[in-house]
């Protein structure tokens, strides 16, 4: 695999996870891990920062 295709794959993956996050923020899902509600913020994080790590890796030419 060469390195055109690897940021093609991960920039794939990353897009789906701020699309996962993205979901969640639209429909206002909760997420509940044991007795703790994961905060819509978190959310916003993995949004942003996936998004742009998506977007950096389908970048390359």
């Amino acid at each position: 695999m060469g390195h055109k295709e690897y940021c093609v794959i991960s920039g794939t993956l990353f897009a789906l996870v701020a699309l996962a996050h993205l979901l969640r923020i639209v429909y206002g899902m909760s997420v509940q891990v044991d007795d703790f509600a994961v905060p819509m913020m978190v959310s916003w994080v993995g949004l942003v920062i996936p998004g742009a790590l998506a977007v950096w890796a389908l970048q390359i030419k």
